[in-house]
């Protein structure tokens, strides 16, 4: 064998051995699958961002069910990418059912929840909203605008 097969063979071996290491390190908790998924977003809310209590109510997310059964969604969170954190409380949302999450002040529905604050949360240029279950794993991101 010449030096030169030599060398291919350990290129081989080393890459077999960087590969089978690679494959051996732990794997990175994933998250179940989930009927939970983005509808619409609204992150720019109609007219004049005046942050005014309407303005801020108008910048929504939509998170849907799209299965048959209830999920309970104490304890997720709704993010962007500036860390603003929404959590929500007590709240299922029934199967084939969808609920807006607002910005702005206001009182719960089934329909319609209210992160209560008093500044807009969505970038209108560019932002990643993150859905996480209540176990910290991503359950679905929407992004839209420059990244």
């Amino acid at each position: 064998m010449s030096a030169r097969s030599i060398s291919r063979v350990f290129a081989v071996l080393a890459a077999g051995a960087a590969l089978a290491g690679a494959t051996a390190l732990p794997a990175t908790a994933s998250a179940p699958r989930s009927p939970i998924t983005f509808g619409a977003i609204q992150y720019d809310s109609p007219g004049k961002d005046d942050g005014s209590q309407r303005s801020l109510d108008a910048e929504w997310v939509t998170v849907t069910n799209t299965g048959r059964s209830t999920v309970n969604l104490k304890g997720w969170t709704l993010s962007d990418r500036s860390h603003h954190v929404y959590t929500f409380g007590g709240f299922t949302l029934g199967g084939h059912a969808s609920v807006r999450v607002h910005t702005g002040i206001g009182r719960n529905t089934r329909t319609d929840v209210y992160q209560n604050r008093r500044a807009y949360v969505w970038n209108n240029t560019g932002d990643t909203a993150t859905l996480r279950d209540n176990h910290n794993h991503v359950i679905v991101t929407k992004s839209w605008g420059r990244h």
